[in-house]
């Protein structure tokens, strides 16, 4: 293990680990409540590896991990496997949008550690191709991400599947009421650790906004990106039709952009994800699909094209940025009719973002001056109706 921490240029661990491992070693089950981007994921991978047989000991799993997304899979199965390097501990991920045959015949072949999607998972359990008899640990990492989307029920069905005496270990940004009492039911005296910061976002990302037109956001976007030169970037759209639009668009204007959104085939998302974390992509054009748990390192810029559906929200698209305590940069665009949205996120994150302008362009038009009746500074008088008829209503269409 500390061969594979050298190799990895892992030197100091994070808050997050250094509370976390310690704890987990003792086999006591752990709630820990952290923020995306501290090393969460070494934190459950280092006391699973130190804890499960050396590999080769039957084709049963020792440990599941659960995810709330399949790029996220693919992350924290990448990040166990380079932390278990020289071990002979075969790592599976398992998620939707791929072939399950494949993942069935690798879990034949054996694996100690399953990290998966709750959807995948129950697929799998159905068909009998995993079994979970012999799991020693079972990590819930993005928990309240997890419930957000709908997966308490599946969670609590692999939950009941799973030995009685076993180690859990439950990971979530927010200690949500829904999250609580998942820990109530299925968690044995856990030990409760808080790594989240007072604020809810980095002191080293630098928060923005612009207040700006809808109409007047792509070419306000073109000129923030021209401006600011971003080593990488996500741009956030609230909708996959959006986030198309966008990308077309802005492939005409930047060279080195690409998109990702839950609509497309999971081998494209891959590619996306695999090309971006490369560097070979510079500019990503995003739904929340990868809101949480995404590990970029060199994302300098994030920017809310639109503004997320939930303060919480944007907490996690931020903190995409500011990685690890490096510094980043967070631009929000802001109609006029945001302003509470705004207001909330502020409050939540208990600071107020700085208002920016961009130099020669007008993001907001300006009011047009009354209307007056010509040779006149009254208004006309309406027309008498006739006796008895009752007065005409003007109605206005509705989109």
């Amino acid at each position: 293990m500390l061969a594979s921490l050298v190799e990895a240029a892992y030197h100091i661990p994070s808050p997050v680990q250094a509370g976390m491992i310690p704890c987990a070693l003792t086999g006591r089950d752990v709630l820990g409540q952290a923020r995306t981007g501290t090393g969460k994921t070494a934190a459950f991978a280092i006391p699973i590896l130190e804890q499960i047989g050396r590999g080769g000991e039957g084709p049963l799993p020792q440990a599941i991990v659960l995810v709330p997304t399949r790029e996220l899979a693919v992350q924290v199965r990448d990040e166990i496997s380079k932390l278990a390097k020289g071990r002979k501990t075969r790592v599976v991920a398992v998620y939707g949008g791929k072939p399950i045959r494949e993942q069935v015949t690798k879990l034949t072949r054996g694996a100690e550690i399953v990290v998966g999607t709750p959807g995948r998972v129950i697929d799998l359990l159905a068909r009998n191709s995993l079994q979970l008899q012999n799991l020693k640990i079972v990590v819930l990492d993005e928990a309240d991400r997890m419930l957000d989307i709908g997966f308490r029920p599946d969670i609590e069905k692999i939950l009941r599947r799973c030995p009685t005496q076993r180690q859990t270990l439950l990971l979530s940004a927010t200690v949500a009421p829904g999250v609580e009492r998942l820990a109530k039911r299925y968690m044995i005296d856990p030990e409760v650790m808080d790594f989240s910061p007072k604020n809810k976002t980095v002191d080293t990302i630098e928060q923005h906004y612009f207040s700006v037109d809808e109409e007047r956001k792509f070419e306000l976007l073109v000129r923030l990106l021209e401006r600011e030169q971003p080593e990488q970037a996500i741009v956030f759209c609230r909708t996959k039709r959006g986030t198309d639009r966008i990308h077309h668009k802005l492939t005409k204007k930047i060279a080195s952009v690409d998109l990702i959104h839950g609509d497309m085939a999971q081998s494209a998302r891959d590619r996306v994800m695999r090309s971006f974390r490369d560097g070979n992509v510079r500019i990503l054009i995003a739904t929340d699909v990868v809101g949480r748990g995404i590990d970029v390192s060199n994302i300098s810029h994030i920017i809310n094209y639109d503004m997320p559906q939930s303060s919480d929200d944007y907490v996690h698209r931020v903190g995409r940025t500011g990685r690890m305590g490096r510094e980043g940069v967070a631009y929000s665009f802001v109609t006029p009719e945001q302003g509470i949205e705004l207001t909330q996120i502020e409050m939540l994150i208990n600071t107020l973002l700085k208002r920016d302008e961009m130099e020669n362009y007008q993001t907001v038009a300006r009011a047009a001056p009354p209307r007056e009746t010509p040779g006149d500074e009254t208004p006309a008088e309406p027309k008498p109706q006739p006796p008895g008829q009752r007065p005409r209503r003007r109605h206005r269409r509705g989109l």
